[in-house]
């Protein structure tokens, strides 16, 4: 069974730098890197020069009482509007879009939606 997870592992990290060899993030243009879990989301925005993160928000901050009626996709666009939101506040209007390993489908896609609905270029 150890063999499979890392072989998964392995995956996921090759799939994550080759996506990280062609984005880089700065002050002016930061890096809106987003991950999941089966439960949350969270996304950020990352100054890869400086190597400090501007602004973060997570989807079981969002609810307090950690319960919603929500979808998960529903959650995941409002990630994207308040980071958005965030990002505004301190001056950030571009941003690159950072996926992970992740397909960019489903939640992942509803981040990034919710991002641009909030007015953050990606």
């Amino acid at each position: 069974m150890a063999n499979k997870q890392d072989a998964r592992a392995a995956r996921e990290l090759r799939r994550r730098r080759h996506v990280r060899n062609k984005i880089r993030g700065s002050a002016e243009r930061p890096r809106l890197t987003v991950s999941k879990s089966l439960r949350n989301m969270y996304a950020q925005l990352i100054d890869d020069q400086k190597g400090e993160t501007l602004a973060y928000v997570a989807s079981h901050v969002l609810a307090a009482d950690g319960k919603s009626d929500k979808s998960k996709t529903d959650v995941a666009k409002e990630v994207g509007q308040n980071l958005a939101r965030l990002a505004l506040e301190k001056g950030i209007k571009c941003a690159v879009f950072d996926r992970n390993q992740y397909v960019y489908h489903g939640r992942i896609k509803a981040v990034a939606e919710g991002a641009r609905e909030g007015g953050l270029q990606i």
